[in-house]
């Protein structure tokens, strides 16, 4: 299974399309966000994994996320995966994150032993 896309969102609409077919609909895709107070804070960010499974796979397996500051583990989410050969799936994907200060914490994502991909979060200062 591989990995088609990683974002952070502020929500996920699914509907059907002709064919029958699936859309998905993704609304506040973002990579930063302003802090809801002053550092110290905790978020919840939703992360959705969007994943492809080759017609010749067995369909099962599992995605991995480490969240890393620098070299720093700070949250880790594994979750079983199971995904209809020749289709499509998404898993949407929370952890508790604690900042201490502004700055970034990426989202490091597999599924198995697979190649990684790496989705950054900044936390900016609050708006005054």
């Amino acid at each position: 299974m591989d990995i088609v896309a990683a974002v952070f969102i502020e929500s996920i609409d699914l509907r059907e399309a002709p064919g029958p077919s699936t859309r998905i609909d993704l609304t506040g895709v973002h990579f930063s966000l302003a802090a809801p107070s002053a550092v110290p804070c905790t978020l919840e960010p939703h992360l959705v994994v969007l994943v492809r499974c080759r017609p010749d796979e067995s369909g099962t397996g599992a995605l991995e996320t480490v969240y890393r500051r620098g070299d720093e583990q700070v949250a880790r989410n594994v979750q079983p995966l199971q995904v209809e050969p020749g289709k499509f799936s998404y898993r949407l994907v929370r952890a508790e994150l604690t900042f201490d200060d502004y700055g970034t914490v990426e989202a490091h994502c597999r599924v198995g032993t697979g190649p990684v991909t790496v989705v950054p979060l900044t936390l900016l200062p609050p708006v005054d």
